[in-house]
């Protein structure tokens, strides 16, 4: 079947890689050794062998038939080498994303954020957020993303096997990117490019991603003040986050949605709505 949607697609195909074989697996070997499984035993079960097997299977049928595959939020350091950065983005026929989570957590804050960070990709090892990083910068990775799941906070809370995986980052996604502009970890314009103008051309989207005469305004205006997530200035219905408590040196003042300034000091302007997007295919 897959062999089938692979060969016969003309769109891009965009895929989560993980082996839920290999999950099963590790979740069977965790439960024979232990009476209770914790959000620490999240990466053990879904490890970097599930990401790795799955996403290699993704992209062998992607090299077969010649197919446009995108391969979504890249967790470990091991998938990394079926990517590469020795083309354009533009020639490339498989291309890759990395989440903000996977970039900013490590399985070391599952001891005091707990089921508050479990997602799926598992948030894993130091290790595995370095050479993210690394990837990021030298672009085997392409596209920096969220992976907004907005759970009420009894659905994330109690036991480690019945709380949802996911985890709300929409609102908080470009100031915690912006943290590292300022620390230097990567440039304003790369962060640009890995969160806009990378997503256009990967996905053709027509004109939006670059401010460009013609191109539908979609725009974040940022300021340079200190901003603690706190419960009060969340934005969410689900009311929580795990970044509560951190501080961030810029954030957003207004933000643009074709032309319409739909945010603006804390205050929503929803006279307009969005718009469907179009794509650029030939």
């Amino acid at each position: 079947s897959l062999d089938r949607i692979f060969r016969e697609s003309e769109l891009l195909i965009a895929t989560h890689c993980e082996d839920e074989r290999v999950i099963k697996s590790n979740l069977e070997k965790l439960r024979s050794t232990k009476a209770v499984l914790e959000a620490s035993d999240h990466p053990i079960i879904r490890d970097a062998e599930a990401c790795f097997e799955s996403s290699l299977i993704a992209v062998q049928l992607a090299k077969r038939n010649n197919t446009r595959l995108h391969i979504l939020h890249i967790s470990t350091a091991k998938a990394l080498q079926l990517f590469t950065n020795l083309i354009p983005l533009e020639e490339k026929r498989i291309t890759s994303e990395v989440c903000v989570h996977h970039l900013h957590f490590t399985a070391d804050d599952y001891a005091t954020l707990g089921n508050k960070i479990k997602c799926n990709p598992a948030i894993k090892s130091k290790e595995n957020k370095a050479a993210l990083w690394e990837a990021l910068l030298d672009d085997r990775l392409d596209i920096i993303a969220t992976d907004h799941a907005p759970h009420a906070i009894d659905e994330k809370s109690g036991n480690y096997e019945h709380a949802h995986a996911g985890l709300p980052l929409v609102q908080h996604s470009v100031m915690l990117m912006l943290k590292y502009v300022k620390e230097g970890k990567i440039s304003m314009e790369k962060m640009v490019e890995k969160m806009s103008h990378a997503v256009a051309t990967c996905f053709q989207i027509k004109e939006r991603g670059y401010i460009r005469e013609g191109y539908f305004a979609d725009l974040v205006l940022i300021k340079e003040a200190p901003y603690t997530v706190t419960k009060d200035n969340i934005l969410y219905k689900c009311a929580w986050s795990p970044l509560e408590g951190t501080q961030f040196p810029y954030q957003i003042h207004s933000t643009f949605v074709n032309g319409h300034r739909v945010f603006n000091d804390g205050q929503f302007d929803e006279s307009e709505k969005g718009q469907r997007l179009q794509f650029d295919r030939q």
